[in-house]
């Protein structure tokens, strides 16, 4: 929980984010000294301010405070915020801004996703909810999952499940709709507004084994193989057989599966010493990917979406030499001409868990490894054919490389 917080008697379960005379458990990222000062118990921005974070994470919480405009006053709420880059695309931005500056034309003509209470950029908020400039305003921003609502001075303004983001180019600027962690933040712009009160409820829950989040689907059922399959050749060549050889192929893969593949434990491991890959019998165009992996030393796997390679899944840590797998998993390793490598090394120590985030829209691909994004929107390129673009839809596979990899917790949403 976040260092120094005060309980609040008449909220239960309330606790200050700010203990009204310092910036205490405060960060000031982006930004010289100064930028964000606390006056009779308000945290105010200055000129110089930029960014303000909580030195805590949190997934799901329930954010309550007062704030206090000028004319013309610019500002935000980060949430599930990284410290570092712009928080409004690699996290979420609730915007703060003085509606009749904006209906004036401060800023030109701004779309509805720009307005106060919106998630910047994403979905737009009802206007009209403000109080005049220099009184003060009474904000409530709940985030339980993908369910973001904020209230301003008692009226719902935003109620969005971002599940239901399925522009490919939003998802594609906004990875850090997805993010499940982040810290919480202002997002300054040298313009005057006061913060206090601020005050949290938080409401982070420890993910269950077998229970997919709200909007997704399971993929393995933890007993057996149901829904899976054994791969036959690559889509090319799949697609010139007739469907008699098909199916005789697809029964001797499936034997292969049925010998190679097995269930532990409630996860699913490769067993086998041969490239057996596993894969769905249903196809995805885009979708988003929720997966847990453990390894072995010195082993090799992946995903393929669309039924291409990869999102990389290997040993970063016990190889004897150099052998490429020091940049970490994650990166997507068949790329020749867009970005191939995670940005950091993410993974947990070999033989523990690791959780996976993949989403895919239209050809970019997002993918966070334990929380971090350490691939932004990369082009996923068609391994099988150079010249063409990856295919619309495929089956999901998870690589067999001739070492034990274990699976579970293997959830997909559909972005249709």
């Amino acid at each position: 929980m976040f260092t120094g917080c005060i309980s609040i008697h008449n909220e239960p379960g309330f606790t200050l984010l700010f203990d009204r005379r310092s910036l205490h458990g405060w960060r000031a990222v982006g930004a010289p000294d100064g930028s964000y000062l606390v006056k009779d118990g308000a945290i105010i921005c200055t000129p110089k301010g930029k960014n303000l974070f909580t030195e805590a994470e949190f997934s799901d919480f329930i954010l309550r405070f007062e704030f206090k405009l000028d004319a013309g006053s610019n500002n935000g709420i980060g949430i599930r915020a990284p410290f570092q880059g712009d928080a409004a695309y690699l996290g979420m931005e609730t915007q703060v801004l003085e509606e009749t500056a904006a209906l004036a034309g401060k800023w030109g003509k701004l779309r509805p996703e720009q307005f106060h209470g919106s998630i910047y950029d994403v979905v737009p908020a009802k206007r009209g909810a403000l109080k005049p400039v220099g009184e003060w305003n009474e904000e409530e921003i709940s985030a339980v999952g993908r369910q973001i609502r904020v209230t301003l001075n008692g009226q719902v303004i935003l109620d969005a499940n971002l599940n239901d983001v399925t522009d490919a180019e939003k998802i594609r600027k906004h990875p850090g709709l997805f993010r499940e962690r982040g810290h919480i933040g202002f997002l300054g712009h040298g313009d005057h507004v006061e913060f206090r009160n601020l005050r949290i409820k938080d409401l982070s829950q420890l993910a269950r084994d077998g229970t997919p989040p709200p909007g997704f689907t399971s993929l393995f059922n933890g007993k057996n193989l149901d829904g899976w399959k054994g791969l036959v050749a690559d889509p090319e060549k799949r697609a010139a057989m007739s469907p008699e050889q098909l199916a005789a192929e697809q029964a001797k893969a499936d034997d292969l599966m049925r010998a190679n593949w097995k269930i532990e434990d409630g996860a699913l491991v490769y067993t086998g010493t041969n490239y057996d890959n596993l894969c769905t019998t249903q196809d995805f165009a885009n979708f988003e990917l929720l997966a847990d992996w453990k390894i072995e030393p010195h082993a090799d796997s992946g995903f393929y979406l669309r039924g291409s390679p990869q999102v990389q899944i290997w040993d970063p840590f016990t190889q004897p030499t150099k052998n490429g797998s020091e940049i970490g998993s994650g990166g997507l390793y068949n790329n020749k001409t867009n970005p191939s490598q995670p940005t950091s090394v993410a993974d947990k120590p070999v033989g523990e868990w690791n959780h996976f985030q993949i989403i895919m829209a239209g050809e970019k691909v997002h993918v966070f490894l334990n929380g971090q994004l350490i691939v932004n929107g990369a082009t996923l390129e068609n391994y099988w054919d150079r010249s063409a673009s990856i295919y619309p839809a495929g089956q999901l596979e998870i690589q067999a490389h001739k070492s034990r990899v274990w699976f579970k917790n293997l959830y997909v949403r559909e972005i249709k």
